[in-house]
């Protein structure tokens, strides 16, 4: 066993041994699998392996769809059978909602160029003639679709591995891991031990365990999960070809063939969870005793869409477990708070996502970042809130409600309330509904019954729309009042703490007191990591404001660039609130509140100062995302309730009230104002989103070089502000929210990352990137899938020139 390594993996199930295989795919084979016993024990080796391309999300279905492409070349590369088969799958519409995100995810296929489509009754009776196809408003038809072998999947990419250099270990548990303070570990074995440079976590069932040898806790929860499958079926084995497997996600079951008889999975609501205290270290290849009847109303709906299951009998029952996240999406990337740490974790669809996710995680450590933007399987979209009680409850309900659509803009109430700041009763009393942003409750929109959970139950504009309208025309007209206090905010201070966050930053900091810019913070391979506000408020001290659910994914930057001795960088997200006042009497609200003149010559746009409003010590920066004239002001917690008291109080006189993020989305979508993890993104280039102007390139700063090589080459694509005609069919009652393709003359040229409706600008608007169009040009948006005329706008259609921020 070799006692040095570049990397070593810890899980031999399909995931371990993809990122294995990838990594000497990318030139390091000096690397390390250790299994605690067989490869494919714990989840990989009884998992039903269906494979499928399209996903809601536009970079999972990317990597999902490498990996079905992979496994032939796999086969060909190790001469291993992964045994694939690949008759297509069905996609089952009953509702108007699937039918929506059906015919959405077609579109995204025609612009990624997948095999997805639409086809008629008869000829998906063609397809499958054992399913009764009554009620169903669409089929859908992918090509690629169907299932592979666990077990030779898993071992071709171990026998990549090997044949690339490097060494897997069987029966080998992992007894400890130990950092050292260069960064590296020391991984504990009973067979001895090996130093290496990273850890890659992908301890399926046994993840949670791995990570506390680490003295890390995971948001990690095993379930039981089941399904049967059939004895041979006379029309299946009368059959020359395969069936392809059936997708009727809202009978809540999934299907395929099996041999000559059918496999039948369910994600039912009287689940059960499992090893909550721990999964047994010497659980490996066992499964569960049968529970048929707790999926029995699953198995109904099945035997209706396919008779032919009712009348075959049961050949044999798989009840194992698997392991979630809070969201069922992997936990995946470096821990912030650890060096050289790499997490992949609680994976649910392992076979349609194993080579994309072993890609990327080879990507990431290889390189120092993935080629694809990710936030959405970050390990640090949670942190320390998402606690036992909040992840058991989460994965009930992802589990429970497996094949429920995720609509845009749905805030599930499984868990909740979080964290809550002092405000939380007053806001509820005034009829707020709430979301959450890293585990803070925050006002959604207001006027709804005190209590009441959001409802957003379709891809159409939903019964909030028309209040998010009234707050957006209130703050427009009058003023509104927005609790920003989910924004990150920072502190620095010291005698190099301007030297250091002109280090870490692309843009110049501040030289005056009292002055503010605006900053992106560019990642390892030249994009858009993040974007901030830093202000200067003394002559060693500065103020960082950034965005609140990336608070713990910007760790990993600041951690890049060494503080100074004598300076200090903290995080004040806990410890300040904040709100902002905005719309064309936001300074006569403020100005009753102070003594601190508000006058335009006394607080221009983008100047800052502490100021004491109702008694209220505050940091007043002349700024707004709503793109309106205004402020945002950030005081301590323990004064929050006083301030939203005499803001209501001052803001009432004049026609002001509360306003929540629903609203403030519109209005920064009417400015065109981007959003990190929409519009900025590590993917997305400055020049790309018009901010290169803040890449300062005479000076020094974190990753300049990889900046420099993506602004000498030519834009990809610009973002543009769209707005939709609404004189269509569909567009007067549905709205772009993101993730749309979008078409000029049949051919695809961008996507949608941002949309709703702008209503004081009366009109239905978009923000996406787009190639090879001017302003002017007209396009086709697919809302609901379908294509809705847009036209490309020269300008935003708010404030073009941005008079208002300036008054």
């Amino acid at each position: 066993m070799r006692t040095h390594a570049q990397a070593v993996v810890i899980g031999g199930g399909v995931i371990g041994c993809s990122i294995l295989y990838h990594l000497t795919k990318l030139g390091w084979t000096d690397v390390v699998l250790l299994e605690r016993d067989e490869l494919t024990s714990g989840s990989t080796w009884h998992a039903a392996a269906n494979i499928h391309g399209l996903h809601d999300n536009n970079n999972i279905t990317r990597i999902q769809n490498y990996t079905m492409d992979l496994y032939n070349q796999l086969e060909a590369e190790t001469g291993q059978s992964c045994g694939v088969f690949q008759p297509g799958s069905l996609y089952l519409a009953q509702t108007e909602a699937r039918e929506h995100q059906l015919r959405l995810q077609a579109a995204k296929a025609k612009y990624y160029n997948m095999p997805f489509r639409e086809v008629s009754r008869e000829e998906a009776e063609v397809l499958h003639p054992l399913v009764k196809y009554d009620g169903i408003r669409c089929i859908m038809f992918e090509e690629n679709g169907g299932n592979v072998d666990p077990s030779g999947v898993t071992n071709a990419y171990a026998a990549g591995a090997r044949q690339n250099g490097a060494e897997i270990i069987r029966f080998c548990p992992v007894t400890g891991t130990e950092q050292q303070a260069d960064g590296s570990w020391i991984v504990r074995t009973e067979k001895g031990d090996i130093a290496t440079q990273w850890i890659v976590n992908a301890a399926g069932l046994w993840g949670r365990e791995v990570a506390a040898m680490a003295g890390v806790k995971l948001p990690l929860q095993p379930t039981e999960h089941q399904y049967f499958v059939t004895e041979t079926i006379a029309e299946i084995d009368g059959l020359d070809r395969r069936l392809p497997s059936v997708a009727d996600r809202d009978g809540e079951y999934y299907l395929r063939q099996e041999g000559k008889g059918l496999l039948v999975g369910a994600y039912e609501k009287d689940m059960r969870f499992w090893a909550e205290n721990g999964t047994p270290q010497g659980f490996g290849h066992e499964l569960f005793a049968d529970d048929l009847e707790r999926i029995e109303d699953n198995m109904m709906r099945a035997i209706d869409r396919v008779p032919a299951v009712g009348t075959a009998g049961i050949k044999r029952v798989i009840n194992g477990p698997m392991i979630w996240s809070p969201d069922s999406n992997v936990l995946f990337g470096p821990l912030p708070e650890l060096s050289n740490y790499f997490c992949c974790n609680g994976i649910v669809p392992g076979f349609s996502q194993s080579g994309g996710m072993g890609l990327l995680a080879a990507d990431w450590i290889v390189t120092g970042e993935s080629r694809y933007d990710m936030f959405a399987w970050d390990v640090a979209r949670f942190g320390d809130w998402a606690d036992a009680a909040f992840t058991k409850a989460r994965v009930g309900d992802q589990y429970a409600n497996r094949f429920k659509i995720h609509f845009p803009n749905e805030e599930r109430s499984a868990g909740r309330p979080m964290r809550q700041r002092p405000i939380y009763a007053a806001q509820r009393d005034l009829g707020a509904v709430f979301g959450l942003n890293y585990g803070w409750e925050h006002p959604l929109y207001y006027g709804k019954d005190i209590g009441a959970p959001d409802v957003t139950e379709g891809f159409t504009r939903q019964g909030w729309w028309e209040q998010v309208g009234r707050e957006c025309r209130m703050l427009r007209e009058n003023a509104g009042i927005i609790d920003i206090s989910n924004f990150a905010k920072y502190r620095c201070a010291g005698p190099g703490a301007e030297a250091w966050l002109n280090a870490v930053f692309a843009n110049n900091m501040p030289k005056l007191v009292g002055r503010s810019c605006l900053t992106p913070l560019i990642g390892t391979r030249g994009g858009i990591a993040g974007d901030f506000t830093v202000t200067r408020m003394g002559d060693e001290e500065f103020w960082i404001i950034g965005s609140g659910m990336a608070e713990r994914y910007h760790q990993r930057f600041f951690k890049q660039v060494p503080l100074p001795d004598g300076t200090t960088f903290e995080s004040r997200t806990e410890a300040m609130c904040g709100f902002n006042v905005a719309g064309p009497k936001s300074r006569e609200i403020l100005q009753r509140m102070t003594n601190t003149s508000l006058a335009t010559a006394d607080f221009r746009f983008m100047r800052s100062a502490w100021v004491e409003l109702a008694g209220v010590r505050c940091l007043a920066l002349r700024v707004s995302f709503t793109g309106d004239l205004g402020w945002e002001l950030h005081c301590a917690v323990e004064d929050q309730a006083q301030l939203f008291a005499a803001l209501l109080k001052e803001g009432a006189a004049v026609g002001a009230g509360p306003v929540g993020s629903r609203a403030l989305m519109s209005l920064r979508i009417e400015k065109g104002y981007g959003s990190w993890s929409r519009e900025y993104s590590p993917e997305y280039w400055p020049h790309e989103v018009g901010i290169e102007r803040l890449c300062k390139m005479d000076k020094a700063f974190l990753n300049k070089s990889a900046v420099a090589e993506t602004l000498a080459k030519p834009a990809r694509e610009h973002l543009v502000v769209l707005a939709l005609d609404a004189g269509q069919t569909d567009a007067s009652n549905a709205d772009a929210t993101g993730g749309e393709p979008i078409f000029k003359d049949g051919i695809g040229i961008g996507r949608v990352t941002s949309g709703a409706y702008g209503y004081s600008v009366g009109q239905s608007l978009a923000l996406g990137f787009v190639k090879e169009v001017v302003a002017g040009d007209v396009v086709d948006v697919m809302v609901l899938g379908r294509p809705h005329r847009a036209t490309v706008l020269a300008e935003p259609p708010f404030d073009p020139q941005g008079t208002k921020l300036r008054e």
